[in-house]
């Protein structure tokens, strides 16, 4: 019997492994495409030509390949991949500018980012590096931040506790046991379980690219779980983790910190997803240089040399499909009136809510195979950020290229519940955990385009449900009971920044904050989300991974971005690698692999 099992194991790993290998379709990564980086565009107006090219029913290209709606990087990065095979795609943006989370805004003389806090695992030997490098033609550039790139702060005003992480394989752990003498073997736990379960992450892409019977075996048989440390762990919390690892109460923030990334307190965290993040920063974290902005403007002229277009201002108000129910298009409302466009292949970037509850038909919404992923997800938490605008440079104001992760209590559960549960007037005037940092700190070309001045952005968490009243009200004039309500979350946020940076207080000319409906408004989240779909436990189950995936139950209609993978920006990359794997027939995660490798080993014989 255990010789049959053997040999079955054998030939299913053998089985794995030759379609993981598989080379079918088109390589988008099979020459190196980078070039020597050209000079920084700054100018406003040149790079508008390019990020605000709005929509024409004239202007759209002839025989499509696909077209792909919504412009974040998960959407963005598919349509550069489909195009460096060749493919002719259109991008379609709600927006008046493409780049969703990663476009910028500028008010009264400053620039803000909206989602680019800082990425990690960009070291240039690294895949991800090189995808990056690849799907910009090596244009983007990314800046370290500083070592420690993270401060955690815990405690209230007049006993914080500030506690450094710093990247480095080595160097994260030796800091912390600075930190925590007599934690030691804790520390080191935690680190080794860290790497071992985030490593385990291969297997997610690939139940999503197999075919789904073999996928929904692997699920269902168990051996996803026993192939995999991330599916093994990912029913586990992040608080159920870490506090079998010790009873230091600040060291169990200090390990939990970071889930503000994700969205979910530690107790509703899963251990998988929390794991990932931190692997993901181990080795460092950067920021574009020139800002998020670069990112969508050094991608969309790959998709226009290929014969495609990204277009902002075009609505997508559903998609469209034949007789046989297989996507054929999209409709675009251009003013009052409907634009249809058509292409075999419908790519959405929306979310899975968006595009299963707002872009298809009414009779096609309520089929079961909808019904079912719809009801595995649920929205996830609502953001708050705040804008500040200095008068001063980094080094008047004491700012740096780091993050401060504030929280006034080390019990970090029941601080966030206690919070989200209370009514909005008691939550605004105490706000309890903060994520704090200065976008103009982090890059060096900041100071040559706003001289003489600087930015912070702050995010927390909010309740839709406290701003949902205001939700169809006109987005610059909501009313003076929202405004009210706003000043009083960023009157509270403020005290705590400038308890953190007092130099800033006499220094503030611009701030504003942008709510759950702003970001209802402006990124097409349905409940002011951040992070896409809820990201609890059941979200990392085997189960669920094999059934959302790129594939959608209609031919031709795919999903993409990070609600097919976990979110972020990395997140949402590959999923869009993911979506693109399945497109072209062949793993395109193999092939920045491979190419990575064969990159370095050229760089190493020119030097």
């Amino acid at each position: 019997m255990w010789i049959s099992v053997a040999i079955s194991c054998v030939a299913l790993f053998v089985f794995l492994f030759k379609y993981a290998t598989r080379n079918r379709g088109l390589n988008p990564f099979y020459f190196d495409t980078r070039e020597p980086p050209k000079p920084l565009v700054s100018d406003k107006k040149e790079k508008n030509k390019v990020l605000k090219q709005g929509f024409l029913a004239s202007k759209v290209p002839e025989n499509l390949d696909a077209i792909v709606i919504g412009s974040g990087i998960g959407g963005l990065g598919v349509a550069v991949l489909l195009a460096k095979v060749g493919k002719r795609v259109l991008v379609l943006e709600q927006h008046d500018r493409a780049g969703g989370c990663c476009h910028t805004f500028t008010e009264k003389g400053f620039e803000f980012d909206v989602g680019i806090h800082y990425i990690g695992d960009l070291l240039e030997h690294k895949p991800f590096r090189c995808m990056l490098d690849q799907m910009t033609n090596g244009q983007l550039q990314w800046v370290p931040l500083e070592n420690p790139y993270d401060k955690v702060v815990l405690g209230p005003p007049g006993n914080r506790r500030v506690y450094p992480i710093y990247s480095g394989k080595n160097r994260f752990p030796e800091e912390l046991k600075k930190c925590f003498p007599g934690e030691e073997e804790a520390i080191d736990k935690y680190l080794k379980l860290v790497k071992k379960v985030g490593n385990g992450i291969w297997l997610m892409p690939m139940l999503k690219i197999l075919p789904a019977p073999l996928a929904k075996f692997l699920a269902c048989s168990g051996l996803a779980n026993w192939l995999s440390p991330f599916f093994k762990m990912a029913s586990r919390s992040l608080t159920e983790v870490v506090n079998e690892l010790t009873d230091n109460k600040d060291l169990r923030a200090v390990f939990s910190y970071i889930f503000g990334t994700y969205g979910n307190i530690p107790k509703d965290a899963s251990f998988s997803m929390h794991s990932l993040l931190v692997c993901h920063y181990l080795n460092g974290a950067w920021y574009p240089k020139g800002g998020a902005s670069e990112i969508a403007y050094h991608m969309i002229p790959i998709i226009e040399k290929a014969g495609g277009a990204v277009f902002v201002r075009a609505p997508v108000n559903r998609i469209l499909f034949n007789e046989a129910k297989e996507a054929c298009g999209v409709s675009v409302l251009k003013g009052q009136e409907e634009v249809h466009i058509h292409a075999p292949v419908v790519i959405s970037n929306a979310g899975l809510f968006n595009t299963y509850q707002q872009l298809l038909p009414k009779e096609l919404q309520a089929l079961p195979a909808i019904q079912a992923q719809v009801n595995m997800m649920k929205n996830g938490a609502g953001g708050l950020s705040i804008f500040l605008g200095l008068n001063g440079t980094k080094e008047e104001l004491d700012l740096k290229a780091d993050n401060y992760w504030i929280f006034t209590e080390n019990n970090l559960d029941e601080l966030v519940e206690n919070y989200m549960d209370a009514d909005r007037e008691e939550s605004a005037r105490k706000v309890p955990l903060l994520f704090l940092a200065s976008p103009s700190a982090k890059d060096p070309t900041w100071e040559e385009r706003q001289p003489g001045k600087s930015t912070l952005s702050l995010v927390t968490f909010a309740k839709y449900e406290w701003f949902e009243e205001w939700k169809d009200d006109k987005v610059t004039n909501r009313g003076p009971d929202y405004k009210s309500l706003k000043e009083a979350f960023i009157s509270s946020i403020v005290d705590t920044v400038v308890e953190v940076f007092p130099k800033i207080k006499d220094r503030i000319e611009y701030i504003d904050a942008g709510t759950p409906v702003t970001n209802q408004y402006y990124i097409s989240a349905p409940r002011g989300e951040i992070y896409g779909c809820d990201h609890n436990k059941s979200r990392f189950s085997a189960e669920l991974n094999v059934t959302i995936r790129p594939q959608t139950p209609f031919k031709n209609l795919y999903l993409t971005g990070q609600d097919v993978f976990v979110c972020g920006f990395a997140g949402a990359l590959a999923g869009a690698l993911t979506c693109g794997s399945v497109i072209l027939n062949r793993n395109l995660h193999l092939d920045a692999i491979a190419l990575a490798k064969k990159t370095n080993v050229k760089n190493k014989k020119e030097q």
